[in-house]
């Protein structure tokens, strides 16, 4: 057994999770969370518009990297990878970044790709579903851009068979389009029309119609379930392995999409630095739902709190060098 850390800073939030790997005979490995943590920090806020990480963007970044840096020596983690995905590979000015997160955690970051993005989110969704359940469509819907991922799981090791992401997330749509409180028709008219469009890159470069199972992992979709749940606070125990049908996801979309600001917040799950980009979110599920139904004739999206974050974990097993 050993003990890692991944960081994941994406678009919206920067997250960190240590974790006990225990190694099987057969080769494969499994998690035990020691310390899990998610802060709202928007990395990516403006980036769309200016093409650079703005300086109050990176002072949350660094105080909340330089609180997680303490943690991880705390917890006494033997190997370190972070990753950084959509905003940083947009920024023109990302080597600014790159120079703090050395200075502070002492490890480089990573700046993957959107394959990469994309195979890290699988790994990490399907490592506690049931093999027969896949093939396996998994998304991950972000701040700056959506995962599209097909797989199989034989119960040790994911494969990916296709993956592609673009350039839409729940930051993103709403710089672009869902400027009001609450939105226009008008602008959730626009917002949708974008959405499809992009999300079009997606369904035609990754066989959907191959996929059993359809898997939603990140902030957007476990909030979607703890909302359509009515839970009284968020509870990752009750949100893992929900499931959501299209009905519902709409019924959703539409109640937080003609709800204000203040009323958003006022929703017990929702976390904080989530309200002002949630519709935007929700708008992304919905388009996929609707086209997955037409293209698959699958009706629900089982939710799952494991993502992106256990794939960096895992992926750490893969390099004994990496610290």
């Amino acid at each position: 057994m050993s003990r890692v850390a991944a960081i994941d800073c994406g678009t919206n939030s920067i997250r960190l999770l240590v974790a006990d790997v225990t190694y099987r005979d057969d080769g494969s490995c499994w998690l035990r969370d020691v310390h899990r943590e998610m802060r709202i920090v928007r990395l990516g806020e403006g980036v769309d518009a200016t093409g650079r990480l703005s300086d109050a963007a990176l002072a949350r970044t660094r105080a909340a990297l330089a609180d997680y840096t303490a943690v991880v020596r705390r917890k006494g983690a033997e190997r370190v990878r972070m990753v950084a995905t959509s905003a940083t590979r947009d920024a023109g000015n990302r080597d600014e970044f790159f120079g703090m997160t050395l200075d502070v955690l002492g490890v480089e970051a990573e700046v993957i790709s959107g394959d990469e993005e994309a195979r890290l989110s699988f790994a990490g969704a399907v490592s506690d579903l049931e093999p027969g359940d896949g093939p396996f469509l998994v998304t991950d819907i972000g701040g700056g851009s959506t995962e599209f991922v097909v797989g199989t799981w034989d119960g040790v090791k994911a494969t990916v068979e296709a993956a592609r992401s673009v350039d839409i997330g729940c930051v993103r749509l709403t710089e672009r389009a869902l400027r009001s409180d609450p939105p226009t028709a008008d602008e959730i008219a626009a917002a949708r029309a974008i959405a499809d469009d992009v999300l079009a890159e997606a369904f035609a470069a990754v066989p959907v119609g191959r996929a059993r199972t359809w898997v939603g992992v990140a902030g957007t979709v476990t909030t979607l379930s703890g909302l359509i749940q009515d839970l009284p606070a968020y509870d990752p125990e009750l949100i893992h392995l929900s499931r959501l049908g299209l009905p519902d996801i709409r019924d959703t979309a539409s109640r937080l999409l003609t709800a204000s600001h203040d009323e958003r917040a006022a929703l017990p799950v929702m976390h904080p630095g989530r309200v002002d980009v949630i519709c935007g979110g929700a708008l992304i599920v919905q388009c996929i739902a609707e086209r997955l139904v037409c293209e698959t004739g699958i009706t629900e999206l089982l939710v799952s709190e494991h993502d992106i974050l256990d794939g960096i974990a895992l992926s750490t097993t893969e390099s004994p060098d990496r610290a």
